[in-house]
């Protein structure tokens, strides 16, 4: 399924950004509460980089995993 990037990241006034549920990207999964800036990668991707791309997704158990990046 087809996300906006701001369904799924709230991006913070400094410009960090923390997701707004749980996610899984690779093997690595986060949540709400963690916040990360540029520079800060899970499985090799930096989410800064992508702000106002669309995501690639599917709910596994409540979970969002995500698995692509639209350019």
């Amino acid at each position: 399924m087809r996300y906006r990037f701001e369904q799924i990241f709230k991006e913070l006034p400094d410009g960090r950004l923390t997701p707004k549920r749980r996610l899984r990207v690779g093997g690595v999964e986060l949540g709400p509460g963690v916040i990360f800036s540029k520079g800060v990668s899970f499985s090799g991707i930096d989410f800064t980089l992508f702000r106002g791309h669309d995501i690639e997704a599917e709910e596994e158990n409540g979970v969002l995993v995500i698995k692509g990046i639209y350019k």
